[in-house]
């Protein structure tokens, strides 16, 4: 399936609204019902009353399109099955209560609308931007009371602070506004809040990921209206596992990096009069590139050459994905990580030149695999995650030899899910019946 989505709101809701069963499968069915059973009784313990409605938000993978987002280009990325749920109920006040089985309590008063610093990096700084974000666009949203619990694990690249937002956005939507606020309008809230009251720059890609649902290419080249394209992929059909793994490197003390990257390809779009790559055209910058070296030198030309290169890679790997292609699939996806190991040279850190962890796990990777799947560094790079794509008869194969090597549960096995941000029950159904025994 292949739809195109824009940031118009239709009158019907726009929020997806699912059983367990249609959400998880039935394999992963027995797991979520009892995850369920337990949030609720959680949530009567803390607030003396009955939830009203079940939601989830799930964490999102970047497949393609490494460092091209920030400079309008082009991204294919997915939602993940490991995910964020809350059940919450309106409380009628301007009071954001919420509790969480993994996190400190947050409460936070959303008649507070300007960002305060000291709240920068705090959840409460996400719930305040998105609550602004969408009361500047006419939305009126107010208090509510939640208990949360969240399996996206920490450090592993797949963008719990997108998630948060997403699912603070996402209850806002059904409880404040018939659930009319657009997948994107959401992800467009979420990147508001972060940078603006949470202090993180970041693009949008997190943001739809998270938001939309199924595997997502996404064309920046109209930032405020991206043009954004979904298909419903099962990798398993492909014989293939993606999964993301934990190189045990942070990514702390590595702002200068990533911002090295961003200001080194606009140092070369500035040369053409252009404040990003995306609106230089190639065949001018292969043109001048014995000017651009001696101008700006070499590392930054190279990374525009992989800016280039990948722009045009994501939108092939979904082509790819749309037609069932596995050899080419599995072919750009390598390339697109030599590009960033080469080119892009986003895989460590010259402020630590012995610590190589991510490097290291690429090349542990490809001597597991022997020439089959593929392997690329994941999301900003500079350590953090590795992704593969392994052939299914050989993942516990792979997953024990990488488990052994980087400690247990580095290797974690990822599926990409249908919808985004989405509501499990409401209040016309009774949680029981709605969720748990369905």
């Amino acid at each position: 399936m292949v739809s195109s989505l824009s940031s118009a709101c239709p009158s019907a809701s726009m929020t997806p609204h699912l059983t367990l069963k249609e959400l998880y499968g039935k394999d992963g069915f027995p797991d979520a019902a009892a995850r369920v059973k337990k949030l609720n009784n959680e949530f009567f313990e803390h607030f003396s009353e009955a939830p009203d409605h079940l939601f989830s938000a799930p964490g999102r993978t970047e497949i393609g399109g490494n460092h091209t987002d920030h400079q309008n280009g082009c991204v294919l990325c997915g939602s993940v099955d490991l995910d964020m749920l809350c059940f919450v109920k309106a409380n009628g006040t301007s009071e954001v209560r919420l509790y969480s089985e993994q996190f400190p309590p947050v409460i936070c008063d959303l008649s507070e609308t300007e960002p305060i610093e000291s709240e920068f990096g705090k959840s409460d700084a996400l719930i305040k931007g998105v609550a602004a974000a969408l009361r500047e666009k006419g939305y009126a949203v107010s208090g509510f009371d939640g208990m949360m619990t969240s399996r996206i694990p920490a450090g592993m690249g797949l963008s719990s602070s997108a998630a948060f937002e997403i699912l603070v956005g996402t209850v806002f939507s059904v409880l404040f506004c018939g659930g009319d606020i657009s997948p994107v309008d959401l992800a467009k809230a979420g990147k508001y809040a972060e940078q603006t009251f949470f202090g993180k720059p970041c693009g949008l890609m997190d943001q739809i990921g998270c938001g939309v649902g199924g595997c997502v290419f996404v064309d920046f080249k109209k930032e405020q209206s991206p043009k954004i394209e979904n298909i419903t992929v099962d990798f398993s059909r492909l014989g293939l596992v993606p999964c993301v793994i934990n190189t045990r490197s942070g990514h702390s003390d590595l702002t200068d990096d990533y911002a090295a990257i961003r200001n080194e390809m606009e140092q070369i779009a500035s040369h053409f009069g252009k404040n990003k790559l995306r609106f230089v055209k190639s065949e001018d910058f292969y043109d001048r590139l014995p000017l651009l070296r001696k101008k700006y030198g070499d590392r930054a030309v190279l990374r525009a050459m992989h800016f280039f290169d990948e722009n045009e890679r994501a939108r092939a790997e979904f082509n790819a994905l749309k037609n069932g292609d596995k050899k080419l699939f599995l072919d750009l996806v390598n390339r697109s990580g030599r590009s960033s190991e080469s080119c892009l040279e986003n895989i460590w850190s010259t402020k630590d030149e012995k610590n190589q962890a991510a490097q290291f796990t690429l090349a542990l990777c490809r001597r597991l695999l022997r020439g089959e799947g593929a392997v690329r560094i994941h999301g900003g790079g500079f350590g953090g995650t590795v992704q593969a794509f392994v052939p299914i008869e050989r993942f516990d194969e792979f997953k024990r030899a990488v488990d052994k090597v980087l400690s247990a549960g580095s290797c974690c096995r990822i599926f990409i899910r249908k919808v985004g941000g989405c509501l499990l029950t409401d209040a016309k159904q009774p949680i029981d019946s709605a969720v748990i025994n369905k």
